[in-house]
């Protein structure tokens, strides 16, 4: 077991923060947190989640700025329980390794899990958020935020998805893409169409639509189905939309109104079919 008693670093340049460098430079940490199969925490209410997280035994090392030990100390006991380093830095040190001020002044390093097999997460879940294009990592963090919140069992992201586990991402989505479990599809839209194909309700928001989603049947306790939704601006794909057995739906907006956000309209339409079940 680590010492939770955090170990000081003055040298930006320390190999011990090699996991921590540049993380303002998107391509750079693509390749770095490919080879080095790490993704990184950021905030303390996301590092608090990923303590109680199934990912906690798989941190690294926790880095804390001087101004924030004392409120991360039981994170940080709790995570060198599992083996992961604790390192404390001032504020200058941190900006310097991170490249941009890291004002939260918690981050944590943890190795990526193996990729799951769509039909593997796809056979114990009830409610399944799926994702096409969303290739922004503040709605895809948002998008993880209302999963958690409606009680959506796995999101399940096309191939061409952002990365659940860029650092932007996990903070935004408040560290719920550490507990809303997720993979990403081989052959879409074919694994939503199975869906369908087996009984699955699969309802594609789209403004196209003409049923309107809170006039649609509200799920039942034993129904099993899938959310679609589709990047902003071109929205889902033609060739998802046509596929056997998908139900398009629409959100009732004003006239003069093409779209909402995608996150928003996901938790629309994620409240209209599963608050019933949640009160």
């Amino acid at each position: 077991m680590a010492s939770a008693e955090p170990t000081r670093i003055e040298d930006p340049d320390d190999p011990r923060l090699a996991d921590y460098r540049a993380l303002t430079d998107p391509a750079l940490r693509k390749r770095y947190e490919a080879e080095r199969g790490v993704f990184i925490v950021e905030s303390p209410l996301a590092v608090e989640a990923l303590a109680a997280s199934p990912h906690a035994p798989a941190t690294r090392s926790l880095l804390v700025g001087e101004r924030r030990a004392e409120r991360m100390a039981p994170v940080a006991a709790a995570l060198a329980a599992h083996g992961a380093a604790v390192y404390t830095a001032p504020a200058a040190v941190l900006e310097a390794t991170a490249g941009f001020a890291l004002h939260r002044g918690v981050v944590a390093a943890v190795s990526r899990p193996e990729p799951v097999a769509p039909a593997e997460l796809l056979a114990g879940a009830g409610t399944v958020l799926a994702l096409e294009g969303i290739n922004d990592h503040e709605n895809l963090g948002v998008l993880f935020r209302n999963a958690a919140a409606f009680g959506v069992d796995a999101v399940l992201l096309d191939p061409t998805c952002a990365d659940p586990w860029y650092r932007r991402c996990v903070r935004v989505s408040m560290g719920h893409v550490l507990g809303v479990p997720h993979t990403r599809a081989t052959a879409w839209p074919d694994e939503v169409a199975g869906l369908a194909a087996t009984g699955w309700r699969v309802l594609a928001l789209t403004p196209g639509a003409v049923t309107l989603v809170h006039r649609a049947p509200p799920l039942g306790p034993r129904q099993r189905a899938a959310v679609l939704v589709g990047a902003e601006g071109p929205g889902l794909a033609a060739a998802t939309l046509a596929a056997p057995g998908i139900e398009p739906v629409r959100i009732a907006m004003a006239a003069g109104v093409d779209s909402l956000n995608v996150a928003t309209a996901a938790a629309v339409a994620l409240s209209h079919l599963r608050g019933p079940l949640l009160d």
